[in-house]
């Protein structure tokens, strides 16, 4: 059963900032030929546009795993869990980052889940993932059966 789940969808000024993609096709294609400047500008547009919703990931958190885009951790292997927003969050990206943890991160989602791993067989110490609602995923790692880590305090 999932009890969180959050795809890291793209700000929509994103999305507008993709129809740059058409001046730059449409100068490169319309020397060529008219027609192939503007079906190649709708094409690259439209190209751009589901790459950027498909390649979305996702954020979830089921009563077995913790799903991070690709990457998977069972709540087995959940240790310490904390969320961070604000100028922590920043450090943590940043200055606190261990250069061993697993990071998924988007510029344009501010807040970030700090998830300890408890597996002795894997070097990685913890997973930094972006999350928009860190104080939730916190609360969904840190209930339930099949976790064993305990939240902390998420600092704003």
């Amino acid at each position: 059963m999932t009890v969180y789940r959050e795809r890291l969808w793209a700000p929509p000024a994103l999305y507008l900032a993709t129809a740059l993609v058409i001046p730059a096709s449409l100068l490169v294609f319309l020397p060529i030929s008219v027609t192939a400047g503007v079906v190649v500008a709708i094409g690259m547009e439209l190209a751009v546009l589901v790459l950027l919703w498909v390649l979305a990931p996702v954020v979830e958190v089921t009563d077995t795993e913790f799903r991070a885009g690709r990457a998977h951790l069972p709540r087995t292997a959940v240790g310490e869990v904390a969320g961070y927003t604000g100028a922590a969050a920043t450090s943590q990206r940043g200055p606190e980052l261990d250069a061993r943890a697993w990071t998924l991160f988007r510029g344009y989602v501010h807040g970030v889940v700090k998830v300890e791993v408890r597996d002795a067989a894997d070097p990685t110490p913890y997973w930094l993932v972006s999350v928009r609602d860190p104080e939730a995923v916190t609360r969904a790692l840190t209930t339930g059966a099949t976790s064993t880590g305990t939240a902390t305090a998420t600092e704003r």
